[in-house]
């Protein structure tokens, strides 16, 4: 074979060779940028969040993904309805067979027909000021929650869409009035709320409500103390929390708001539970207790049964003398 020959052939061979052996190659010689990038699991995984680039002025804006965001949706979709269904579904239960069992607590003796002032006009209008703020913020409240499930589906997306818009608007503003009656709450009955030897008594009868038999007390029994003491300590919870998200990122980052409402929600559940027992006692469930913050008076029969001890002091020294006349109160 010539030599001309022997290089043609050796050159097709090169020829043949070399576009398999570049497309060997070509993964190597040639990175792929999808497969080098950082993955989103490990952005959140090594950052906590994902941030983004912006032009306004709100930092806080930036942030495009973080893992408690889905942990706060979690907790609001599934579990806070669960709470809240269970504590509220809960008491209605229990008051509405409690109510069939026992019936309405009625008095033991007569009316006689004498008053004797429990409240004065102020502790009237905190007591209603307190209580409908709190009522207007429970039934907006409560929308967050069962709104789409239990009312959008009656009165339609757009219906609903206008009533949350202005339950927020509501549920901010009445948030002031609630706090203001809280304060003054404290202020006027914190020291009559107070522990004394006749709580034990009274929670160890459970008020007489069952046996018909009810244990002296003086001007707030044992049960009106812990309805006190929930007001009070759920109030200031709910304040709390209330004033972190009212004014958003002033303390902390988007966990502290996440953190306030976890708190927010969960104590305001609770609450409204408690204050239904409160609304039936002080309605249906018992006789003449209604007339004490409407008129502010009640029948000197009816604070025998229920407070004695506090008919007695009351009997025998008030700012402006005996509320019951100089004679003595009448026999048990």
């Amino acid at each position: 074979m010539s030599r001309s020959k022997v290089v043609g052939f050796a050159v097709l061979i090169v020829l043949v060779l070399l576009p398999q052996s570049a497309a060997q190659q070509a993964p190597d010689a040639a990175p792929n940028p999808t497969a080098q990038s950082v993955t989103e699991h490990e952005l959140l995984r090594q950052l906590g969040r994902i941030d983004g680039r912006i032009t306004i002025p709100d930092a806080h804006a930036a942030t495009l993904e973080q893992p408690r965001g889905r942990e706060y949706q979690a907790f609001h979709e599934r579990t806070l309805p669960w709470i809240g269904g269970i504590a509220i579904i809960g008491m209605l239960v229990t008051l509405t067979v409690f109510y069939l069992a026992r019936g309405p607590i009625t008095l033991d003796t007569p009316l006689t027909g004498m008053k004797i002032k429990r409240f004065v006009w102020v502790e009237r209008f905190t007591h209603w000021l307190t209580a409908t703020s709190f009522i207007i913020l429970a039934v907006t409240g409560l929308n967050y929650v069962f709104g789409k499930r239990l009312l959008m589906p009656l009165i339609g997306p757009d219906a609903f869409a206008t009533w949350s818009q202005w339950a927020k608007y509501m549920h901010n503003t009445f948030a002031w009035p609630f706090m203001l009656g809280l304060a003054v709450t404290i202020g006027l009955w914190l020291r009559d709320n107070l522990p004394d030897r006749y709580d034990l008594e009274w929670l160890r009868r459970f008020g007489g409500f069952l046996s018909r038999r009810h244990p002296p007390a003086r001007r707030f029994n044992a049960g009106q103390k812990l309805i006190f003491w929930s007001v009070v300590l759920g109030g200031l919870i709910l304040t709390a929390s209330g004033l972190v998200m009212l004014f958003p990122l002033s303390i902390g980052d988007i966990g502290g708001i996440q953190t306030a409402q976890y708190v927010h929600a969960v104590a305001a559940m609770l609450l409204v539970a408690i204050m239904l027992a409160h609304i039936y006692i002080g309605t249906i469930g018992m006789q003449g207790a209604l007339d004490a913050m409407v008129s502010g008076d009640v029948d000197v029969a009816w604070a025998r049964e229920h407070h004695r001890v506090w008919l007695e002091e009351e009997g025998a020294r008030t700012p402006d003398g005996p509320q019951l006349g100089a004679g003595p109160i009448p026999a048990e």
